[in-house]
């Protein structure tokens, strides 16, 4: 997979024992596995097209499609050498400090007396002992049944 833009196309190992000795032209090894190299795809029907590139015996270039049901394709993997593709750590660029003129500056910067002069947020401000909420107990209702003294007693009124 050492190309630098296209795609890998591997294949179900029953896909590959169907497709017999008509693929193994096309079939690139690799650690992953027995995969065919193209430059594009497509994967809108329900035959997986592959367009490979080449050069012939002549030299001459050639432009060879390649057609496999898509129940036969395991995965499909970019091969891209572009370092900002995929799910990798991405490498950003610093970005330079702005500019600001002098007087700008002067006209911006915090007072003494506010809490973003000294670099900290503000402390946060405690409840008042008073505002602290307290357990209650619920209401009764004496008039729902089960709450009078006579149901609890089990004499009937």
């Amino acid at each position: 997979m050492n190309d630098s833009n296209g795609y890998a196309v591997f294949f179900f190992p029953q896909a590959l024992e169907v497709l017999g000795e008509a693929v193994k032209p096309y079939l690139q090894d690799g650690p992953a596995g027995a995969h065919v190299l193209c430059n594009e795809i497509d994967t809108g029907g329900s035959l997986v097209e592959m367009t490979l590139r080449g050069r012939d015996t002549e030299n001459r270039e050639l432009a060879l499609e390649l057609m496999v049901p898509v129940n036969m394709v395991r995965m499909v993997v970019s091969t891209r050498s572009d370092e900002s593709f995929g799910f990798g750590p991405q490498v950003v660029a610093a970005r330079p400090e702005p500019v600001v003129p002098a007087n700008v500056a002067e006209t911006t910067a915090p007072t003494a007396t506010s809490p973003a002069a000294s670099g900290a947020p503000p402390a946060p401000q405690a409840p008042a002992a008073s505002e602290t909420p307290r357990p209650t107990e619920a209401p009764q209702n004496p008039g729902a049944p089960g709450t009078s003294e006579e149901s609890k007693s089990g004499n009937p009124s």
